[in-house]
């Protein structure tokens, strides 16, 4: 069977003007940074429904496009979700995680209190489906992790580009998080997102990123 095609026609941006755009694009990616004191000024659930719009753009194994997000806003719910999250951490923190994890976390401050899941005005659930029910046969998802991790890149992006912040929280374990969210089970959590604005005052840790050379080859050396 051959797949039905369409005519493709990219925004083409004549050459002159790729590496000024690119200048500008690498700026303001540079200045994102993962938040985690936010305001708890409120954001439209019309941005948050664009967000996923853009994020749903991602490429995926087979086009099967095996991501889901669950947006929440109620105070109740995103308690919930920091109480058990919580749990998880302090178990992981004090008796769980390696000596070597804890020390490269120190730079960060970070420890098992997550309070930006409950100050933070959204919290996106994303979940990965690791097969999908089509015409009421089960189907495999293909790179689904791949292609998850991509569409949260591509929507951790945008927020950015929107003026908002945003952190990639992932407690271990996360299966409390399908409970929570309601979701099936073939759909397993990939990591909570809380969005909103900084806090006034917020702070980041002064980090450094790596320099282009320590992160780039130029084909293969003889």
């Amino acid at each position: 069977m051959n797949p039905q095609h369409i005519p493709y026609v990219p925004n083409r941006v004549p050459a002159d003007q790729a590496l000024p755009i690119l200048r500008r694009e690498y700026e303001l990616a540079d200045g994102r940074r993962s938040m985690r004191s936010f305001s708890d000024a409120p954001v439209s659930r019309e941005v948050i429904e664009h967000l996923i719009r853009i994020a749903g753009t991602a490429p995926s194994g087979a086009n099967l496009q095996p991501w889901y997000f669950v947006a929440i806003d109620d105070p109740a719910i995103k308690k919930q979700i920091r109480e058990a999250a919580e749990q998880a951490e302090k178990d992981f923190y004090e008796h769980r995680a390696p000596a070597e994890w804890l020390k490269a976390l120190e730079p960060l401050g970070t420890d098992w209190r997550k309070p930006f899941l409950e100050t933070a005005p959204w919290l996106i659930v994303v979940f990965r489906r690791r097969w999908l029910t089509i015409d009421g046969q089960a189907q495999k998802t293909y790179y689904s992790s791949e292609s998850v991790g991509i569409a949260v890149g591509i929507l951790i992006a945008a927020v950015h580009r929107a003026g908002l912040a945003t952190l990639t929280h992932t407690p271990a374990p996360m299966a409390f998080l399908r409970q929570i969210c309601g979701r099936p089970e073939n759909e397993s959590p990939f990591v909570i997102l809380p969005i909103g604005y900084p806090a006034a005052g917020a702070t980041v840790p002064d980090i450094n990123r790596k320099s282009l050379h320590a992160i780039m080859q130029h084909n293969i050396p003889s």
